[in-house]
């Protein structure tokens, strides 16, 4: 299980990731000078300047006016803007449609999740032949006879965006709670169904996170609420069949850089209320049969100490950085939990980040990083005898899946990289013999993954720090220059951003592209140190570390100048502002979405979403040294004027993690400064948040847009059908 839960400006994995392969070189540039004529019909973004005064530094924002979504001339202008981008990409647009009917192609339309037992009956996802929304299902344990517990394809009618939140069923099996968001802002209306009658009762609890635990009576259960500022900050408690005005606040964080929520351990014997930040975290622990009890406190909380906490038998086990950097285990008796009372389990090591623990009668399970590899490693409780489960891979991703039986020999885990699609085993831990459940299959009949290959570097930064970075391409890629590369980071919160399998990104690879993902200081990729050097003071680094990740794949001839484009989303998004400020000559094109380019202001508005919350990744600008310091990066105040590379910045309407007016702002900014003749264009979702589109086709047209932008600022030219 993942102990903390830190809503951040995380964003979503691209969608990045077959058509013919083409040897030769795209030639950059043949679609400028049309590009460049078509600029000056751009919308113009009227001025309106606003003075916005701290520590005695006056900035002028010229566009504050925009950051508002109830103004008609808002709206008005950011459809102007959409319309603007499609007037621009109009030559594109078959090209999309043929990228988006490719990638479309390889999904398995009608296709299912890997089952998992839960309390005698088995849950399952399904998808249908055309349906963007999947069906939850759930049968008895050796019977045929389906249920369906959430037809999501119904529910998701009549709305241009719908998301599933939580799910969760009674312990009896009798009713399902789930939650929904019709929106995008990430605020979640709580539903219960009667599973034998389908009967959804009448009572909806709105502005929810979305998580629904139940307590052992089968019918009290708990969730999140929300303040103004869209932070979770109230555990509640509901009985079913009661007015949810009557609901009762049985925990509330009113330190607004604290986020709460509650679950239950895997032993179903606690409930656990959890309340962290970016480095503290403090839990509350009930007996789940009793849910008129009082909460008690684990360890009160203590700046700087994170743990987390899980149950087994008559210990609980604490996954904690006290005296650990990167993590160790500790257990405790069930009756004294504070941490003068934790004894070590497993070591700190300086080498090792412990990131996760699965528990299981026999068997204790850890998720370490190492290298910026994950490892699973399988420790025997009865003689703490250990091994790790094989990975071959250069580059990988490697995870524990549902794992929700605790008497049990099998661990279930995903697997996949660069060149293998996603997989999930089951893996005896006794015998060490492993079973394939399901491998995702790549439809189309052109792909095969020994066509491609991946591999891992090592770039030397200019402080001396080695960045891992993982690539893949098609096989019969050469080392001169010529290919173009697309160069993926994030570097935030630390985030690892794992070497994962992408069908979408076929569509690159096949057209001549080299993907790299870098592993940039931010994330934690390589051990808690490595995230502690991308934030505060030394968030510099991530932008440093990426762009001399792109200086050695140009001069080791990965690519060159003319064809390295790059892409981040959220607060990958403001790692593109930073470097096409600091170096706009290294990038053909950027794809920023959803990104975060507006620091200073954001992080000096208390009542945005995450603000406060953010303090310890971003600092907090009311004082000076981080004001500063913030200041010299944010994109938005160091637009200059100087040519910069081909741009498609993309926003959400109801974004509450990246307001939309802050890549809005950044283009009406960039363009007012920009010397150079390379588009700049603003795609908005009018009707989505922070993940864009809902469906899992919708989903594709953006990604469409985004290869497509990347294919025609390398000057790729789709061969004509024979």
């Amino acid at each position: 299980m993942k102990f903390t839960s830190k809503i951040t400006r995380l964003a979503l994995l691209p969608l990045s990731g077959a058509a013919l392969f083409c040897s030769c070189a795209p030639e950059s540039g043949k679609n400028d000078k049309l590009m460049a004529s078509m600029m000056k019909e751009a919308p113009d973004a009227r001025k309106d300047p606003k003075k916005l005064t701290k520590h005695g530094h006056t900035r002028i924002d010229n566009y504050y006016w925009m950051n508002d979504r109830e103004n008609p001339e808002v709206i008005d202008y950011l459809n102007a803007e959409n319309d603007f981008t499609k007037k621009v990409l109009a030559h594109t647009d078959d090209f999309q449609k043929n990228l988006f009917e490719e990638m479309k192609g390889r999904i398995k339309q009608t296709d299912m999740s890997v089952p998992y037992t839960l309390r005698g009956h088995v849950y399952y996802t399904r998808y249908e032949e055309g349906k963007e929304y999947p069906y939850i299902c759930r049968k008895v344990a050796g019977q045929d006879e389906e249920k369906i517990l959430l037809d999501v394809p119904e529910m998701a009618k009549g709305f241009e965006f719908f998301q599933l939140g939580g799910s969760s069923v009674s312990p009896d099996n009798k009713f399902l709670a789930f939650s929904e968001d019709t929106l995008g802002r990430r605020k979640y209306t709580i539903k219960v169904k009667n599973i034998e009658t389908g009967e959804v009762f009448k009572d909806e609890i709105p502005n929810t996170t979305g998580g629904i635990t139940w307590a052992n009576d089968n019918k009290t259960l708990y969730y999140t609420i929300k303040d103004d500022a869209l932070r979770p900050h109230k555990i509640i408690k509901h009985t079913l069949g009661d007015d949810p005005k009557n609901d009762k606040v049985v925990f509330h964080e009113e330190d607004e850089t604290f986020n709460a929520f509650v679950y239950k351990t895997k032993s179903d014997k606690y409930l656990v209320i959890g309340s962290s930040s970016t480095l503290t975290s403090e839990y509350r622990i009930l007996e789940a049969d009793n849910p008129d009890g009082e909460f008690r406190i684990f360890q009160p909380r203590t700046r700087k100490l994170e743990y987390g906490i899980d149950h087994y038998g008559d210990k609980f086990y604490v996954h904690t950085n006290l005296d650990a950097k990167n993590f160790r285990l500790m257990e405790t008796p069930l009756d004294k939990t504070g941490k003068e009372n934790w004894s070590e389990v497993i070591p700190h090591r300086d080498d090792v980040l412990l990131e996760d623990i699965d528990i299981f009668k026999k068997y204790l399970v850890l998720s370490e990083r190492k290298d910026g590899l994950t490892r699973l490693r399988v420790i025997k409780w009865e003689d703490k005898s250990d091994y790790y489960l094989p990975f071959n891979d250069p580059a990988y991703m490697a995870y524990t899946s549902v794992n929700v039986e605790f008497d049990t020999d099998i661990l279930r885990y995903g697997y996949n990289s660069m060149t293998t699609p996603n997989s999930v085993y089951d893996f005896n831990m006794t015998s060490k013999e492993q079973t394939l459940l399901k491998q995702q299959e790549v439809l189309g009949g052109k792909f095969d993954p020994t066509n491609y290959a991946s591999e891992r570097l090592y770039i030397e930064t200019r402080d001396g720090e080695k960045v891992p970075v993982s690539l893949v391409y098609k096989k019969g890629f050469e080392k001169n220059g010529k290919a173009p590369l697309l160069l993926y980071a994030y570097g935030s919160y630390g985030y690892s951003m794992d070497p994962y399998f992408s069908s979408a990104r076929l569509s690159l690879l096949d057209r001549g592209f080299v993907y790299a993902i870098a592993h940039i200081r931010g994330g934690e990729e390589l051990g808690r140190r490595w995230y502690e050097d991308g934030k505060l003071l030394k968030k510099k680094n991530t932008f440093t570390d990426f762009v001399d990740c792109g200086d050695y794949l140009i001069k080791n001839k990965y690519t060159s100048e003319d064809k390295l484009c790059a892409m981040g989303g959220s607060a990958g998004g403001l790692l593109m502002g930073a470097v096409i400020n600091m170096r706009p000559d290294m990038f053909r094109a950027v794809v920023a979405a959803v990104p975060f380019v507006d620091v200073v202001t954001t992080m000096l508005d208390e009542s945005i979403p995450l603000t406060t919350g953010e303090y310890d990744e971003w600092g907090n600008p009311n004082d000076k040294e981080y004001y500063d310091y913030m200041l010299s990066y944010s994109p938005y105040d160091n637009v200059t004027k100087q040519a910069y590379p081909g741009l498609l910045i993309t926003s959400g309407l109801h974004d509450s993690q990246v307001q939309y007016w802050e890549p809005t702002k950044w283009v009406a900014k960039l363009r007012d400064m920009n010397t150079g003749d390379q588009p700049i264009l603003l795609h908005t979702n009018m009707d989505a948040g922070h993940g864009g589109a809902s469906g899992r086709f919708e989903a594709l047209k953006e990604t469409a847009l985004e290869y497509a932008f990347f294919l025609d600022r390398v000057g790729w030219t789709e061969p004509t059908a024979q």
